[in-house]
């Protein structure tokens, strides 16, 4: 993968569209993975074409500023975009979500899609998610490309998983 990243090294944890990936190998201009089988069956990383464009992100140094929620590059599934639409300040995406992922969503709460952390803006209906696509996110992101039937990788907020074990352990 070709990557902006300076002073990178193996071993090194990337987030490669919200999928955590560790650094096998610096080379000029970039840097080499190895995605393991249950990696491969939960994202869409398989599928991928040389060239595709990917969000990028570096693990959260403890000195860093939290700008968002915890994402951890545990992607629970693979959504489905359903709907794009234009609003007067944001676009505005449906995306549908694995039950996992439906399970532990809350309306203003975080969750992630290709990387990316957003706030859910509503839940129009079971199993569906919408989020708001700021200027920024549209042109710094692979997310501003988004169109009705593309997948995309999902992780929902960590806080909701533990509530939901929480819940399921003290039945």
């Amino acid at each position: 993968m070709t990557a902006p990243f300076r002073a990178l090294k193996k071993g090194e944890s990337i987030a490669v569209n919200g999928a955590c990936l560790t650094v096998e190998k610096v080379v000029k201009g970039g840097f080499t993975v190895h995605a393991v089988q249950t990696t491969l069956g939960r994202t869409l990383i398989a599928e991928w074409q040389k060239g595709r464009t990917v969000n990028l992100e570096r693990a959260l140094r403890a000195s860093d500023r939290l700008g968002g929620h915890f994402v951890q590059g545990h992607v629970d599934g693979v959504g489905t975009v359903e709907r794009v639409a234009e609003a007067e300040d944001a676009v505005l995406v449906d995306i549908g979500v694995p039950r996992e992922v439906e399970e532990t969503t809350v309306l203003h709460g975080a969750i992630t899609v290709d990387g990316v952390s957003l706030t859910v803006n509503t839940l129009p209906r079971a199993g569906v998610v919408q989020v708001s696509l700021v200027p920024f996110t549209r042109e710094h992101t692979t997310l501003g490309r988004l169109k009705q039937g593309d997948r995309v990788h999902v992780e929902a907020d960590v806080l909701g998983k533990y509530v939901r074990q929480l819940c399921r352990s003290a039945q």
